[in-house]
């Protein structure tokens, strides 16, 4: 299954055209996205990627619940990202 999952955006690289990457977190798993679908992500930003490309910028909290559901569905093994653990916010309580 293909999954769009988020994550923070933590550097950019290239141009403002189709060469512009980035360096995306993935609850600690690192991974190089490009940014050419998403001209107006900025560092610190949260995105939602699906097979190496930034779709969309999403708020923090949304993007903690969508890794949160993706890990309890045991989604994260099959995208590289099973050691990658969601920092809860700090508004929630931990379990």
């Amino acid at each position: 299954m293909c999954l769009a999952v988020p994550g923070k955006l933590l550097s950019v690289t290239g141009g403002e055209d189709l060469d512009r990457t980035g360096k995306v977190s993935f609850g600690g798993v690192v991974k190089e996205v490009s940014l050419a679908c998403l001209p107006e992500a900025k560092v610190g930003d949260y995105v939602i990627v699906h097979v190496g490309f930034a779709l969309s910028v999403v708020d923090e909290v949304e993007a903690e619940a969508v890794f949160a559901y993706l890990q309890q569905m045991d989604e994260l093994n099959e995208l590289g990202l099973e050691s990658a653990a969601p920092k809860p916010h700090p508004d929630q309580d931990s379990p």
